[in-house]
């Protein structure tokens, strides 16, 4: 538990603060704290500041995918996975993007390679369950889970991510090594990669903690904490990702929702211009009005902002489109159908959000937004799945919203409690 000293075996610096030489590396989950604490200390301590190994995070964990259903996906077109090996004799890297074919896999090698596959959460359900274990965190900031099976010696070498993400074991051992010095007070590590490599592997690494992780045990790294993974056996991890764009990716996408809203009549404009003392100087009273003019933009408006944002992070990094079906039912249709007892289940590539405006609130679908009261919004946002009497006591603008993303193929049909399978859509 925080407040306990390290364990024994962990490396002490005399440089720590008396604060973070009191917060360990390691832990141990219980039944009542699965991250080894209440979940708004460790998001006090540990979110985006401290890497954290929790030892049994879920305990007893059995994987929901063996290796061959991951094979299997990797085959499928429109799944993103790589293939990435490691030559030990030259020292060379190759990668390899699917899908790939059933008769790649059993020629390799029983060493030295990994098979990773992106948004095995949007492909399996029981995957996607796992996501209830992490609801102390803004589902919108969570981006995939993607499951990583490697032969003994496997690795994707010493690197950095730019996004907090936890890494469960979920069968066989896993070597992790991390360079934890920034955590310890020391200087920062150097983040430079090496050159005419085919991915970003770190040109130094000096790891400060190592551990085993078996099945159930799961380690927390926030962004750009070097760390290097090693299969010790064949093994599978599951690593749950999160979404953080860039300062780039952000102003770019804002302005070019200013630009396409811009209103033309909004100029630049001086009716108070005085006799210039020099033609040439762009002087004070000058600037002063470029800024009034951007300022005409509603650059700092919350609900301009906010609504953006809910559409950009609807939308960022999706991994395929959510296309309408052939033949989409008519509302009258659906209506009834649900009367009947059919449900409406949530398309798995379907990103949802929401959140409050100064009047009612905003539901966003993957770019898709629609302003309707908080308690519809909230509930769109949270059920993956709407029966008959759900639907019937939304508003009528929540029902709209139901039938025009369904439109779109957000939503489908389900009868018999079928969940609809996402390799049999256009996602």
């Amino acid at each position: 538990m925080p407040g306990l000293p390290p364990r024994e075996s962990e490396p002490m610096n005399k440089k720590k603060s008396s604060l973070s030489s009191s917060l360990p590396f390691e832990i141990d989950a219980t039944r009542d704290f699965p991250l080894g604490m209440p979940a708004e200390r460790f998001l006090h301590d540990y979110w985006h500041k401290r890497p954290l190994l929790i030892r049994n995070a879920f305990p007893d964990f059995e994987t929901p995918v063996q290796p061959e259903d991951l094979a299997g996906l990797a085959c499928e077109e429109g799944v993103l996975a790589r293939l990435i090996s490691l030559d030990r004799d030259t020292g060379t890297w190759d990668v390899r993007t699917g899908p790939f074919q059933e008769e790649d896999f059993p020629g390799l090698p029983h060493h030295d390679w990994t098979l990773l596959v992106q948004d095995v959460d949007k492909w399996d359900p029981d995957v996607r369950a796992l996501l209830e274990q992490f609801r102390f965190l803004p589902r919108w900031r969570v981006d995939d889970i993607m499951i990583s099976f490697a032969a003994t010696g496997g690795s994707v070498g010493a690197h950095v991510d730019h996004y907090d993400v936890f890494l469960l074991q979920a069968q066989g051992e896993r070597r992790w090594m991390i360079d934890a010095s920034v955590a310890m007070g020391n200087a920062a590590p150097n983040l430079a990669f090496q050159d005419d490599v085919a991915i970003k592997l770190l040109r130094d690494f000096n790891a400060t903690h190592e551990w085993v992780l078996s099945p159930g045990d799961m380690l927390y790294l926030p962004p750009l904490v070097p760390h290097h993974g090693v299969a010790e056996n064949a093994c599978l991890t599951f690593s749950v990702g999160m979404r953080a764009p860039s300062s780039a990716e952000l102003i770019g996408d804002y302005l070019d929702t200013l630009i396409a809203e811009a209103d033309e009549a909004v100029r630049y404009h001086d009716e108070d211009l005085t006799a210039a003392q020099d033609p040439h100087e762009i002087d004070a009273r000058a600037m002063e009005r470029v800024v009034e003019a951007l300022n005409a933009l509603r650059m700092n408006d919350p609900d301009l902002v906010g609504d953006w944002f809910g559409r950009f992070i609807t939308t960022y990094r999706a991994s395929g489109d959510v296309m309408p079906a052939p033949e989409t039912p008519s509302r009258i249709e659906m209506e009834w159908d649900l009367q009947q007892g059919a449900r409406l289940l949530r398309h798995p590539f379907s990103r949802f959000a929401w959140r409050r405006r100064r009047q009612g609130a905003s539901l966003f679908c993957n770019g898709l937004d629609y302003a309707l009261p908080v308690k519809d919004a909230q509930q769109l946002a949270a059920l993956e799945g709407l029966d008959g009497a759900t639907y019937g006591a939304l508003s009528d603008a929540g029902r709209d919203a139901v039938m025009a993303l369904a439109a779109q193929g957000h939503y489908q049909l389900a009868f018999d409690d079928d969940d609809p399978d996402p390799q049999d859509e256009d996602a």
